[in-house]
């Protein structure tokens, strides 16, 4: 499986609250976000893992360059409009690539789910795209998941119109038909990763929904305590299945 990772992103929010690093430099527990996905991806299969980040994140780029991981880690810098934007450099820096899992790098989820939604993905194979989803809603624009009975997905939505439970994670595993269309609404002035997953709809691709009990963002210094809460309370509960 290969990875990606979204950290090009200014982290606007934090820094106006006093955290002056990179976004992807927060630590959880004392480990960097970015260190996080990249230890978690390495645990799920991965051959390589692809990150993008910003032309002004130099102690970012000074932590990965001067790190070692277990799985080849590689870099690409910058800046872009949006993260479908971002999604479409890390494309372009390997247009091979047959499937991938793409996150934002402040998606914090239980290693457990993550396990099992690489483990869904690669035994549906049938399928297009696997999207996260979750059902706890702390976004402050969500994006709003339909799906049918058997969790395909039917639409986005920017407001709740069709009563659904779910919102998007931000974790997409994506299959080559699907890696196509990020091209395709890139070049056609496609600008928000929502609008290019509608697209994924309108393509009639077959995309499904993979929920996870909580995913939590990290867009505010509040958003840290809730996220190592978050994992301190699911490390001592009991495991859980979830379906799909």
């Amino acid at each position: 499986m290969n990875y990606a990772i979204i950290a090009a992103g200014e982290g606007s929010r934090l820094a106006k609250e006093g955290f002056t690093l990179p976004k992807p430099m927060v630590r959880l527990h004392g480990e960097m976000l970015i260190d996080r996905l990249i230890a978690v991806f390495s645990k799920n299969r991965a051959e390589s893992i692809l990150i993008i980040i910003n032309e002004a994140s130099e102690a970012l780029e000074k932590h990965l360059t001067e790190n070692t991981y277990d799985v080849p880690v590689r870099i690409i810098k910058k800046s872009t409009p949006s993260s479908l934007h971002s999604f479409y450099e890390l494309l372009q820096a390997d247009k091979n690539i047959p499937e991938l899992c793409l996150t934002t790098t402040d998606t914090v989820f239980t290693e457990e789910e993550f396990q099992s939604y690489i483990h869904a993905f690669e035994q549906q194979s049938e399928l297009d795209g696997l999207m996260a989803v979750t059902t706890f809603v702390d976004d402050e624009s969500p994006l709003f998941v339909t799906t049918d009975e058997q969790l395909l997905i039917t639409a986005f939505t920017d407001t709740n119109s069709t009563d659904t439970p779910f919102v998007s994670g931000g974790i997409y595993c994506l299959r080559r038909k699907a890696l196509e269309v990020v091209s395709q609404a890139v070049e056609n002035g496609t600008n928000r990763m929502r609008n290019f997953q509608r697209r994924l709809i309108d393509n009639q691709l077959t995309i499904k929904a993979f929920p996870f009990s909580k995913i939590v963002d990290i867009d505010h210094v509040r958003d840290i305590a809730t996220a190592e809460l978050f994992l301190s309370t699911a490390q001592s509960t009991p495991n859980h299945e979830v379906v799909v």
